[in-house]
């Protein structure tokens, strides 16, 4: 299985930032690749993007001011098989590709990915209070899986909050 490139840049709104591809998303060499991930669905109906994209599509995000990459290469089926040296290398590489890129916001698609990069346990949904890169937004929203347990209107909800924080940055 093979690692899928990054789609980032200096200076985007957004970079969303997930445990790892998925096997489909190694086989295709896109995000966001397996069909019972609803990311494309979520950032459509957050009124993130203007239609909904297809994985094969995932490099036009670019154009819209948002970026993608994990914070493990490793392709696994779920995300419970990355293991905790893993997750150790990823940490730091992930910083350096933040303070390096510079976005405005960096939306963690789970929880876990989060958790596993801040070293926080206990934390909310939407923007922290302190994010890791400062001059950075930590934005924390639900994983994309089918098999997130939460309701889809719930998760488009926390996402919605995105495009406000935006508005709000190109404001101040």
């Amino acid at each position: 299985m093979q690692p899928i490139s990054d789609h980032i840049k200096k200076n985007l709104d957004i970079v969303f930032v997930g445990f790892n591809p998925s096997i489909r998303s190694s086989e295709t060499g896109h995000h966001y690749a397996n069909p019972n991930n609803r990311f494309w669905k979520i950032l459509f109906e957050a009124g993130i993007t203007p239609i909904k994209y297809d994985s094969s599509e995932d490099f036009k995000l670019l154009e819209l001011g948002f970026g993608m990459t994990n914070i493990v290469a490793r392709p696994t089926k779920a995300a419970d098989e990355i293991t905790k040296d893993e997750y150790q290398e990823g940490k730091p590489a992930l910083r350096q590709k933040i303070e390096e890129y510079r976005p405005k916001i960096v939306c963690f698609v789970g929880k876990g990915v989060y958790q596993q990069y801040s070293g926080k346990k206990d934390l909310p949904w939407g923007k922290q209070n302190e994010s890791v890169v400062a001059g950075t937004i930590d934005f924390v929203a639900p994983s994309s899986s089918g098999l997130v347990r939460m309701k889809l209107d719930e998760i488009v909800a926390i996402y919605k909050q995105l495009p406000d924080w935006i508005e709000q940055l190109k404001t101040d």
